[in-house]
């Protein structure tokens, strides 16, 4: 824990933002950090807790040990703040900049909605690490001569390739696009969370004897067969990348398109890379200068969309949510220490979008095979259209941001799709089988994990998983394993 009274001494702060007029006119981030002196404060908050929800299942998928190094920080000790913390995460800085943070939803001190701001803290500490050089490649002594290929390099793909690396196996991963990082570099934006903190974890990772191999595409550019030949093992990150198809009619107007290839098409264009060159992606710009923008969801996707367009020049840009206006506060003996629905307003959305609640798209409008309006109308609880309600937005871009349904279909799925068993699970997306102790595929050396496995999922999900995939593969290819689950 950190000070004895603190939690009483002491407010909860978080840092600031800089002003929206001034950050919708740049891509970097934009979040003032909090000095030394400020976090540590922070951290003394922490309560000695009977049982500190923030780090249990309910607060934290990988356990950080959120108490201790609430402690470390509050002495000074960052170098056994960091050690700590990367015994359970391999990469806190981008959990503590992109992660909701459910711990703190689960922190006792969210009882009275003051909880201990560990998402600052935890970013706090991983930055400080690389200040103070505490980051440093970390080689394995010794060599197994076992070879494990990693198909993606999303958070699971890496976290995986980092732990197995450690313990001495070559590891190879392979990445469909030119860069590693997944979605974490080409499906968030920048102003969430700057490319350089991946890129220094890929060169941190080289120093520990990982090879990454970009641009092959697994079932189109080499066959997944072949790496099972190869290889002693194989573990597929692949991610979940198939929009939920939305069925809306109009979709195919000039105009409306997907959420993540109008980001992965921006975060091109920001890293300097060819932006038209997407596969996924409609070859010609999508640029909101100008324009009305809808967009059709009220997750974090959509919210992404929006901060993008406002920074691209966009005049008016309005978010539809078919689901109620949330209240403003919860009941607290009704859903702690449970993550709870509560109206949240996003850093995007508060740079001045227009949120429509409650409210369902019928269609989409045009002219001459152009996008001019969404047509939408209210709904009931049970969100069937209310007769008579219906409008029309004027839209020049629209964005449909409702979720994925799986891996995507090309590649792995293309070429083994009559092979790998498939399952659909409860939001009707389509995901690879394997259970989440073994991570065993039903096709011998092939492992599963991450969204590729689970469904679209949070960061630190992902990390989770690729940790406890680690371990299964080096357990299975050693007979024992030292690394943690």
């Amino acid at each position: 824990m950190g000070k004895v009274t603190g939690f009483l001494e002491i407010d909860r702060q978080v840092p600031r933002y800089q002003p929206a007029s001034d950050r919708i006119r740049h891509f970097r981030e934009f979040t003032l950090p909090m000095n030394e002196r400020e976090v540590e404060k922070q951290a003394a908050r922490c309560m000695d807790c009977g049982i500190p929800f923030c780090h249990g299942p309910t607060g934290c998928p990988v356990h950080n040990q959120i108490p201790d190094w609430n402690d470390l920080v509050y002495r000074g000790d960052w170098e056994t703040a960091i050690r700590n913390l990367h015994s359970t995460n391999n990469f806190p800085e981008w959990t503590g900049r992109i992660c909701p943070a459910p711990c703190e939803e689960a922190c006792t001190l969210n009882l009275e909605d003051v909880p201990v701001a560990i998402k600052t803290v935890e970013q706090a500490i991983a930055d400080k690490a690389y200040e103070l050089g505490l980051i440093r490649p970390q080689p394995a002594e010794t060599r197994t001569g076992k070879r494990v290929a990693v198909i993606g390099s999303g958070p699971a793909g890496l976290a995986a390739a980092q732990q197995l690396g450690r313990v001495g196996h070559e590891v190879h991963v392979f990445e469909r696009e030119s860069r590693p990082g997944g979605l974490l570099r080409y499906g968030i934006p920048d102003f969430k969370m700057e490319k350089a903190t991946i890129d220094r974890r890929v060169e941190q990772m080289k120093g520990e004897g990982v090879t990454f191999f970009c641009g092959v595409n697994i079932g189109v550019d080499r066959k997944l067969e072949e790496l099972i030949a190869e290889y002693d093992a194989v573990l597929y990150c692949g991610g979940s990348e198939t929009p939920r198809p939305a069925g809306i009619p109009g979709v195919e107007l000039e105009g409306v398109h997907d959420a993540m290839p109008y980001l992965v098409q921006q975060n091109r264009r920001v890293g300097g890379e060819n932006s038209a060159a997407v596969a996924w992606a409609r070859p010609e710009p999508i640029l909101a200068g100008g324009m009305h923008v809808v967009v059709v969801g009220g997750g974090d996707t959509a919210s992404d969309c929006v901060g993008t367009a406002f920074r691209q020049g966009a005049v008016r840009v309005t978010q539809l949510d078919i689901r109620p206006q949330p209240p403003e506060r919860e009941d607290k003996l009704a859903v702690w220490p449970y993550w709870a629905t509560k109206m949240r307003t996003s850093s995007s959305q508060a740079e001045g979008a227009e949120r429509e609640f409650q409210v369902a798209t019928l269609e989409f409008i045009g002219e001459d095979g152009i996008l001019t309006g969404v047509k939408c109308c209210e709904v009931d609880d049970k969100r069937k259209p209310v007769p008579g309600t219906e409008f029309v937005i004027r839209a020049d871009l629209a964005f449909i941001a409702i979720g994925f349904s799986g891996p995507i279909q090309t590649g792995v799925l293309q070429e083994m799709g009559d092979k790998l068993a498939l399952k659909t699970d409860s939001r009707r997306s389509v995901n690879v089988v394997a259970n989440d102790r073994d991570y065993r595929t039903n096709l011998d050396k092939l492992y599963a994990a991450g969204d590729v496995r689970r469904g679209q999922s949070l960061v630190v999900w992902a990390i989770r998983e690729g940790r406890q995939a680690a371990r299964a593969i080096d357990e299975a290819l050693m007979g024992t394993t030292e690394l943690p689950r």
